[in-house]
């Protein structure tokens, strides 16, 4: 069974950190690229960052650079996205993603809510 699992949301102050992690089974986890989103309420989800199959190369949407750190350990399969300096943006909802080609998995997410 193909499944991701995040985990680490919570509340946090503006400026604090948080560490999400998603965890992979049920499929050749270092075959997939990964992703993590983020949607608020009422918007679109968006890509917030994305790490290769073997971790060697990240991306970052502009709003996160410098703040945010995504990593992978395929051994353990797992991957997490360190998020510091938070901004006050309310709540979101992180979403991690697997994708190859065309196969595409997502978890059900984890919320985050940075607000003092």
């Amino acid at each position: 069974q193909v499944q991701l699992v995040e985990s680490g949301g919570g509340l946090v102050q503006p400026g604090g950190s948080l560490r999400l992690a998603c965890a992979a089974s049920g499929f050749d986890f270092s075959s997939y690229a990964m992703n993590w989103h983020r949607q608020a309420p009422g918007k679109e989800r968006e890509l917030v960052a994305a790490i290769t199959r073997a971790g060697d190369s990240t991306i970052y949407a502009d709003s996160v650079k410098g703040r945010f750190t995504m990593t992978r350990d395929n051994a353990e399969k797992i991957v997490h996205l360190q998020m510091n300096d938070g901004k006050p943006e309310g709540a979101a909802v992180s979403y991690c993603q697997a994708v190859s080609g065309l196969s595409k998995c997502w978890g059900q997410g984890t919320q985050v809510t940075i607000s003092s």
